[in-house]
């Protein structure tokens, strides 16, 4: 069963209400598609001693969003679920001197398929998402992290 899509001011919500740390780094929702989601965060509540994005909350930012478009899909098939994180790596390309974005997205359509197969079947699935950053429309960093959901019945 497909319910109706999570906007992007009810993903946002969702977030700072349930994931409190994203209210306090300012991460909004600028956008969500069908399986895609984009953050934004501003550098000051994000900064480090070198005036660059710390490297937790951009890898931060960057779980939020790889979170957020698995949480969104799942919550799309009509799945109840709980989802985690259960391991990543990040590549830090570039410093971020200023507000930034993280971008991730469902695009494997045989790994999709997979992952809720296992969680109508097993009740979890795991699925490898990526995200990645970018300051002034130049990509400058990348997460690679295995999330699992479990089934709440």
């Amino acid at each position: 069963m497909s319910l109706p899509p999570i906007s992007a001011a009810e993903l946002e919500q969702y977030l700072h209400e349930h994931i409190p740390l994203s209210r306090a780094m300012q991460v909004s929702v600028l956008e969500v598609g069908a399986m895609s989601v984009t953050l934004a965060a501003p550098l000051a509540p994000n900064i480090n001693h070198r005036h660059t994005v710390f490297g937790g909350s951009a890898a931060s930012v960057a779980t939020l969003a790889a979170w957020s478009v698995l949480h969104r899909a799942l919550c799309q098939e009509g799945l109840d679920t709980r989802v985690v994180i259960q391991k990543s790596s990040m590549d830090y390309e570039k410093p971020i001197a200023g507000d930034f974005v993280a971008a991730a997205t469902i695009d494997d359509q045989e790994s999709w398929g997979r992952f809720l197969r296992a969680v109508a079947r097993r009740g979890r699935g795991r699925i490898r998402l990526n995200a990645e950053l970018a300051y002034g429309g130049e990509r400058v960093g990348t997460l690679q992290g295995d999330f699992v959901a479990f089934k709440v019945d």
